[in-house]
């Protein structure tokens, strides 16, 4: 690469947007949005200070007692003891070492290969895809299953409708039809703009904005269903319903209830497409538990006037109505349920498969959903055959760390926790994604190893043993490319790689070669070679669809191109409206089971075979708020994706005396002598974290809206129950999970007490690197 001291422009994609970096004498110095984008994210301009940021991890590291000691070493340092560094094929000898004697001692299911898939855009470069290669080239891995974002929702899903993200995410009602034909848009969780800034897979356009004001001028109105009024934005003129937090599926029910009453509701779809609507009445009108669920009932509960909730329903059957439901509203106690009764809603309605009405589950929670485009699969890096069968749900770690061969429910099976010895995380904080904090800290102090591919000192990096320093997304080339952009973006390399930092696939293939199987992981290739191998596939693929992808030198100098748009923008469910014989759908019955027999089956007495109104564990309505009357909505973050980027300029400018930002209603903070800017200390019988205050009227009172992604920096690194200085709040959070069906993370069923910090305040120490000894 360059050095001099002309500016050079460089295009590189990310998940929050696409780019050109600025870059002078072999630095960054600035980004520029992608020129066709109407609605640039916020986070882009953070990437500028990170790669050369204080907290890269420079070189392998080795936590100092894990290096003297190895796995007979004192677990409880992990979070608190000094690194030392070590050469790169030292580094890859202890981790190849371990990786061995664990598997031959214990069985290759004794490895736990953890990794999130938001470590880079690039279709290479992908760390999930990497990890999850390497492991099953030597042997495979315990993995774990489904996603934080849905993964009650996408347990529920295959009974009720169909495969969630083949059918519900991907074939989505299109953008145009809700534009062209939407009157009423109901939006349970409303819908975010700050959350679809980003897509998995790499962004150009930004379109839910776009989209979403395109239907408002086009006639749609808005309802949105949410504590916070910021959940939907301002120009959409959206009616407010703030219903008390975690009451959602109480009011869908309400407003079936008064649909069904007043015989507003299509029998005819239910008789034709739908099973089980006979079963799940009962319960509905009262019959089955003498409680009728009508809109007396539901008020109480969701903190509303009855008389809005009939409204509202009027409104719904009067109009084509589209019903919405984001991805945080199923990371609550019995998850499983607001998804399922939108469904059933939207089928009372009658409106499922015609274009601007029916359903949707996601919209805004990711930038893609509803995008037109083609039906067009990418090819990834093969992955392999994993050889071992049982995985664990992916909110489901700190039970199976602390709890090896303990039995548990999951989606119909009975199956136990494997006894995991070695832990391989890459490209994933799972101190941001996970609940209980304290609970997890003392989950990493019993596997035996903890490995880390890692580019920053995340809190997860400063729980490992080994550190192997990786690349970011400027110091490599690759090619992004996904199934819900059309953009396809020929990402160069703008530096060269900081310090010691290797890509993910250099640090694989010495650790496959370590282990005698380097040929079967690298079949040969270099990085080059893979991304020409991945985009001759693409090409192939592409021909196959009848239109051409130029060769990768055009790409390359064309830096970046749209593929072209599809024939159809698709209808969620209109195939199997319009023919339901011929499209059935797959469900047992090949219909929308509104009463689900297989689910029944399972016996859960929280996840019964309909969907139904079932109390929170911890909620506004319960026992627990006369204690923490104040419920906590921990949503993603607006200046960074998740935890990424978190020391960076966008996410640091966001701080209020260095600590994560907390919003909350002028008379909750009122009652407690609380001021704009305060520092308060936020806790429960969990834990307990400082926060900066805003006071809004944008949050309902009785809530306080905190943003994960706040790096763990606990005042006492490695102790369980310490305070986190800086504002994570998932030290208050539960770590149960949804329902025996899903397992999902049910962060947002939380409440809390917040008084103001006396005292001085304690220096965030998060973005500083550990302690690192250099040796002898």
């Amino acid at each position: 690469m360059d050095n001099d001291s002309q500016l050079r422009v460089t295009p590189f994609a990310t998940h929050w947007g696409t780019y050109h970096a600025e870059v002078r004498g072999g630095k960054v110095v600035g980004v520029r949005d992608y020129a066709d984008d109407p609605d640039p994210a916020v986070i882009g301009p953070g990437i500028v200070d990170m790669v050369e940021h204080p907290t890269r991890v420079g070189r392998p590291m080795i936590r100092k007692g894990f290096l003297e000691k190895g796995k007979d070493s004192d677990r409880s340092g992990r979070g608190r003891e000094p690194f030392v560094a070590v050469p790169w094929d030292e580094a890859l000898e202890i981790a190849s070492g371990e990786l061995d004697r664990v598997r031959k001692a214990h069985g290759n299911q004794a490895i736990f290969g953890g990794s999130y898939g938001w470590g880079s855009a690039g279709r290479f470069h992908h760390a999930q895809s990497q990890v999850h290669r390497f492991l099953n080239c030597i042997g495979g891995y315990t993995p774990s299953i489904d996603t934080y974002s849905y993964a009650a929702v996408s347990a529920i899903s295959p009974h009720v409708v169909g495969h969630f993200a083949r059918l519900v995410l991907n074939q989505a009602t299109a953008w145009p039809h809700i534009v062209e034909n939407c009157e009423l848009m109901v939006m349970f969780g409303g819908m975010a703009i700050k959350n679809a800034q980003v897509t998995s897979g790499g962004v150009g356009r930004h379109t839910t904005r776009e989209a979403l004001l395109a239907a408002k001028q086009n006639g749609t109105q808005f309802v949105s269903v949410s504590p916070l009024r910021s959940d939907a934005i301002d120009l959409l003129d959206a009616d407010w319903v703030a219903a008390r937090p975690n009451s959602d599926t109480a009011l869908m029910l309400a407003l079936a209830h008064t649909i069904h009453s007043e015989g507003l509701h299509d029998q005819a779809f239910l008789d034709r497409y739908c099973t089980g609507f006979d079963r799940f009445l009962p319960y509905l009108t009262g019959q089955s538990d003498g409680q009728p669920k009508d809109a007396d009932w539901a008020a109480g509960i969701c903190a509303l006037e009855a008389e809005m909730i009939r409204s509202l329903a009027r409104r719904m059957a009067g109009k084509r109505t589209m019903i919405t439901v984001s991805w945080s509203m199923q990371r609550a106690d019995h998850g499983e349920q607001p998804g399922w009764m939108a469904i059933v809603l939207a089928a009372m309605l009658g409106q499922i498969g015609l274009p601007g009405g029916g359903f949707g589950i996601g919209y805004g929670s990711e930038n893609g959903i509803g995008n037109p485009v083609l039906p067009f699969k990418f090819p990834a890096v093969p992955q392999g055959q994993n050889p071992i069968a049982e995985g664990i749900p992916v909110a489901r770690i700190s039970d199976a760390l602390l709890h090896p061969g303990e039995p548990y429910d999951f989606n119909g099976r009975r199956t136990t926790y494997p006894d995991l010895r070695l832990v391989y995380w890459v490209g994933g904080n799972p101190f941001h994604h996970h609940q209980d904090i304290n609970k997890l800290v003392a989950a990493f102090q019993r596997p035996e190893t903890i490995i880390v591919n890692e580019i920053w000192w995340t809190p997860m990096a400063r729980h490992a043993d080994i550190v192997l320093p990786v690349t970011t997304v400027l110091e490599r080339e690759d090619i992004a490319m996904t199934h819900w952009e059309p953009l396809i973006v020929a990402m160069r390399q703008a530096v060269e790689p900081v310090g010691e930092a290797r890509h993910d696939y250099e640090i694989f293939s010495g650790l496959a070669h370590k282990l005698g199987v380097g040929e079967t992981f690298t079949e040969g290739r270099s990085p080059e070679d893979w991304l020409r191998h991945l985009w001759d596939q693409a090409r192939q693929r592409a021909a196959e669809a009848n239109f051409e992808l130029p060769s990768l030198e055009e790409l390359r100098a064309r830096e970046m191109i749209t593929l072209p748009d599809p024939d159809r923008h698709p209808v969620l469910l209109e195939s199997f409206r319009n023919d339901p014989e011929g499209n059935p759908l797959e469900t047992p019955s090949g219909k929308i089971e509104i009463f689900s027999e297989r689910i029944a089956g399972f016996d859960y007495d929280d996840c019964p075979g309909h969907p139904a109104w079932m109390e929170p564990y911890e909620w506004l309505g319960g026992p627990d708020a006369e204690h923490y009357p104040l419920h906590l909505v921990s949503n993603q973050p607006r200046t960074r994706l998740h935890s990424q980027f978190d020391p960076g300029s966008v996410s640091r400018a966001s701080k209020i005396q260095g600590r994560e930002p907390m919003t909350m209603n002028p008379a909750d903070a009122a009652a407690r002598g609380l001021s704009e800017g305060d520092v308060v200390r936020v806790f429960n019988n969990r834990g307990a974290c400082l926060a900066g205050i805003i006071l809004s009227d944008t949050v309902m009172p009785g809530v306080v809206q905190l943003s994960t992604g706040a790096w763990y920096d606990p005042l006492e690194p490695g102790v369980v129950g310490s305070l986190c200085k800086h504002g994570n709040p998932n030290v208050l959070t539960r770590d149960k999970g949804t329902s025996r069906l899903g397992q999902g993370p049910s962060a947002h069923s939380t409440l809390v007490e917040v008084e103001k910090f006396e005292g001085p305040l304690p220096p965030i120490t998060a973005f500083a690197p550990p302690p690192i000894e250099e040796r002898d």
